[in-house]
């Protein structure tokens, strides 16, 4: 998956056409590495998003909004002091890196004219976005601070001048610009050779920005195998790659890109601003821009990423409790095993009681006929020496009792336990579901108030609005809402389905409660399977099949008191079976 030289200048392209002379409106910064531009050029407004995300470091127009925090970060403050109204001037690619210049004129406090500039670094881990004065070149500041403590190569601090990052191959050479390629001079890099190199690798060490699947493709276009050693190859054949070579940069000085994204199995796999024959044999999906195309691919995966991040320690707090569950739920199925015995006290005492005539002090044992046994058979009671047969007998029956209020007790607990463990289990579930901040900032509240977290771990959400349940539109028109956690189920339940809506959930599973608003039309059946479909998928079975789901009338539907959040009881249902269908998912118009 790479952001490589090629792709950046394809962004190049499309930002000098979409941003040039475009002033600046506004800046957010919705992550500590992630930054987000609001450009008005003449009638048009763009977004543009720059993230040097060690995962998935990118920039590109987008059109996804994103939630902001209450208080900017200090970086996104300076830039807003510098940046806010500056006109865009020139956006850069140098020699072909993987590196982006964005050019401003921007107007100080006194009025006067002056240049800034900010370099978002694609690097992978070493990603950073730098904001530095034009005229000096000095680093202002930087979204990632390195020192050197940090990396003894570069230090990016502020008030230190900017350097490129060092471009040298694996090959102990300077890498060079495709752009600036010749004949003679791929000639002569070949023959300046002292070891064995595979053609593929020779693209990747001589020139910037080549990508593994660019310099494969240059390969494959030229019927050479990528895995030839190139020090060793005919004349003829070294034509032939630069030939291929020469073929794929004249596409890309020429702005001829065809943005697309590689599909496996209806999933992203890759992406690229060219159409590469490495992937004849994949589907592939064509935009109309790079940005539209790197958004498609990277923003699911991005968005888990993240989420799954800012998750982490809940996940771990619920997991950690879940175990505890379990370990005592094992612990109260052995104490029921030993007080369902309990009967044979009482039979004990019993026997004792009927023999007692016949009993003497001090024995240690007495084997008595059971006569509430059908075969009549001896069994042998152990006695306490220092009590009477009468003592003895009522020791047992003081057992007796003990054990069936144990019994009563062990019962209820498992029942509490087994609540506990439903609630945990669903909570996992719906964190699996979130797709936004503020749905995990509500279960961490939602935990807290339960007693699970520390409430002082609860950021202070004040004037956020809550999360918004899924919408789904079915195929016969009717609208479906989803719950994605137990605040958004419960809203769904108790405040927007109407007494003739209908309900339904899977049965006996941790998932979502899914509402079918009916606005008193009668349901067909297209539209209460593509729900059913949809509280299956949305639940902890998604993977299974034949999954139950119940649906009712909603007025079947109750919350007892002092219930959990998300929990409640229904009668008057009927249960379908449904292999979970994540292509009917997609395919069904979300509002």
């Amino acid at each position: 998956m790479p952001f490589d030289g090629s792709v950046v200048h394809s962004v190049v392209s499309e930002l000098n056409n979409k941003l040039l002379n475009g002033k600046v409106d506004k800046i957010y910064q919705p992550e500590k590495d992630e930054l987000i531009l609001s450009i008005r050029n003449y009638r048009d407004n763009y977004k543009l998003l720059l993230t040097c995300s060690s995962v998935y470091p990118r920039i590109h127009l987008t059109d996804i909004s994103r939630s902001n925090p209450l208080v900017a970060p200090a970086f996104c403050m300076l830039l807003r002091k510098h940046l806010s109204g500056a006109k865009i001037i020139s956006v850069t690619q140098p020699d072909f890196e993987r590196i982006i210049e964005i050019t401003f004129e921007c107007i100080d406090e006194l009025g006067y004219s002056n240049k800034k500039v900010l370099i978002i670094e694609v690097m992978g881990r070493h990603s950073n976005i730098i904001f530095i004065d034009k005229e000096t070149d000095k680093i202002i500041d930087c979204i990632k601070r390195v020192s050197f403590e940090i990396s003894s190569v570069r230090e990016i601090l502020p008030g230190r001048v900017y350097e490129y990052p060092p471009s040298g191959g694996k090959l102990d050479v300077q890498k060079i610009s495709p752009l600036n390629a010749s004949l003679d001079g791929f000639i002569s890099s070949v023959g300046s050779l002292t070891a064995s190199i595979k053609a593929e690798k020779f693209f990747l060490n001589c020139f910037n920005g080549i990508s593994p699947v660019v310099a494969r493709e240059i390969c494959l276009n030229a019927s050479i195998d990528p895995d030839t050693d190139i020090k060793n190859m005919e004349l003829d054949k070294l034509n032939r790659l630069f030939s291929s070579f020469n073929k794929v940069i004249n596409i890309i000085k020429a702005d001829e890109f065809k943005p697309n994204v590689v599909l496996q199995q209806q999933q992203p796999l890759d992406f690229s601003c060219l159409d590469l024959e490495a992937y004849r044999t994949y589907e592939k999906r064509y935009f109309d821009s790079i940005s539209m195309a790197i958004e498609s691919f990277y923003h699911e995966k991005d968005s888990k990423d993240r989420i799954k991040q800012k998750s982490g320690d809940i996940q771990k707090i619920i997991t950690n409790r879940l175990d505890r569950c379990f370990k005592k739920l094992e612990k109260l199925n052995d104490d029921l095993t030993q007080a369902q015995n309990s009967d044979m006290y009482r039979i004990y005492g019993e026997l004792i009681t009927a023999n007692i005539h016949c009993i003497s002090k001090g024995l240690p044992l007495v084997r008595l006929l059971n006569y509430y046994s059908s075969e009549g058979e001896y069994i042998d009671i152990p006695l306490d020496v220092q009590l009477t047969p009468s003592a003895n007998a009522q020791k047992y029956y003081k057992q007796y009792n003990k054990s069936k209020t144990a019994l009563r007790l062990i019962e209820q607990h498992m029942e509490e336990n087994q609540q506990e463990i439903q609630y945990l289990e669903s909570q996992l579930d719906n964190l699996d579901k979130c797709t936004e901040e503020i749905e995990i900032n509500e279960i961490r509240s939602e935990l807290a108030d339960q007693g699970y977290i520390s409430r002082r771990k609860v950021e202070k959400s004040k004037h956020v609005k809550a999360s918004k349940p899924m919408h789904f539109i079915s195929s016969t028109g009717f609208e479906i809402f989803v719950g994605k956690n137990n605040m958004q189920n419960d809203y769904l339940t108790l405040k927007l389905a109407a007494s003739n809506d209908t309900w339904l959930h899977t049965k006996d599973i941790p998932g979502s409660h899914v509402i079918i608003k009916s606005n008193g039309a009668k349901v067909d059946d297209a539209t209460l399977s593509e729900a059913a479909n949809l509280a299956a998928f949305y639940s902890k079975a998604k993977r299974s099949s034949k999954v139950p789901v119940d649906y009712t009338m909603k007025k079947n539907v109750k919350k007892p008191s002092g219930a959990k959040p998300g929990m409640v009881i229904y009668e008057n249902n009927r249960t379908v079976y449904i292999d979970p269908n994540e292509n009917m998912v997609n395919s069904m118009k979300k509002g």
